[in-house]
């Protein structure tokens, strides 16, 4: 759901077909999610509470939802598992790992308010237009004091690609167009995730970094992920073979590492934060100190740090 037409960024149909194309070969290229989604679920195990209900949004293929299976059922006490993406294809096969499954939107969710304990996403919310309001209809399916927590791609992901597709369309072309669609930065995050409403908000990232043995095989994984730039302002026309192949060249010749691979960074951004609920840790108000500010000063004076 967008508040205005400078939200537009993403050609969110084209997003639903790419994913939809990605699905049946997904296994083959869906390292990263599956990577992330056991750091998702090691993270969860931190939190010292149970999740009868969950939603798992943006589930891709249920790499989520295999991540908090346990030996006897789901961990985390999670009693029945939502899965929902933008792709009715992936939300097919996310149900096979599921309790059930829905195509739906994050742009506009589906779900009356107050319905899960925790919503857990992975990897798919740095497609959403509108994240403010994505986040905000995701604090209001919690009930209250329910946990969201959420990886995102940030904006440090794929550097050594834009760069060199930049530099390729300068050279080949004359001119740049959008070739690489961009993420949200870590030191926004927070903000967001505070001005969504959610309660001890908490972000933090990693960079994961991945090898391939040119430019094309990076490109080409990035389309069987589904993850291919989908830009509303993206040139419409296919990248011509002298661009795809200057770019190879100039990865090569910037970044190849002895053994004459080539790596590839995704910074991965983890959101985390609760419904809020009268039982959590309050932030003080001000001038309610136990201790006068006076009689903490005293005996201070003249004295530096």
């Amino acid at each position: 759901m967008t508040t205005s037409d400078s939200m537009t960024v993403f050609d969110r149909a084209l997003v639903r077909r790419r994913r939809d194309r990605a699905a049946a070969g997904f296994p083959d290229h869906s390292f990263l999610f599956e990577e992330v989604a056991d750091r998702l679920a090691d993270r969860l195990e931190d939190v010292r509470r149970g999740f009868p209900l969950a939603l798992d949004l943006g589930s891709h293929d249920g790499a989520m939802a295999r991540a908090l299976k346990g030996p006897g059922g789901w961990r985390k006490g999670i009693e029945r598992l939502v899965a929902c993406d933008l792709s009715p294809a992936f939300a097919r096969a996310a149900g096979r790992s599921a309790d059930a499954a829905v195509a739906a939107d994050e742009e506009a969710l589906p779900f009356a308010p107050e319905s899960f304990d925790l919503v857990v996403s992975n990897l798919s919310l740095h497609w959403v237009n509108d994240l403010p309001g994505a986040l905000v209809q995701i604090r209001q399916a919690l009930k209250p004091d329910g946990f969201f927590c959420a990886a995102l791609l940030g904006g440090e992901t794929l550097t050594e690609l834009r760069r060199c597709l930049y530099e390729a369309e300068m050279a080949v072309a004359g001119g740049v167009s959008p070739r690489v669609s961009p993420f949200a930065e870590i030191k926004d995050a927070g903000a967001l995730m505070q001005r969504a409403g959610f309660a001890l908000p908490v972000v933090d990232g990693d960079t994961l970094t991945v090898t391939y043995s040119d430019a094309l095989a990076l490109m080409r994984d990035l389309r069987g992920m589904g993850e291919s730039n989908a830009v509303l302002a993206r040139r419409k026309v296919p990248a011509s073979r002298a661009l795809l192949f200057e770019t190879a060249r100039r990865y090569a010749e910037l970044h190849a590492e002895p053994d004459g691979r080539i790596p590839a960074t995704f910074q991965v951004l983890y959101l985390a934060g609760w419904s809020p609920h009268e039982s959590q840790q309050q932030p003080l108000k001000p001038g309610c100190g136990e201790v006068p500010l006076a009689e903490a000063l005293k005996g201070q004076a003249g004295k530096l740090p």
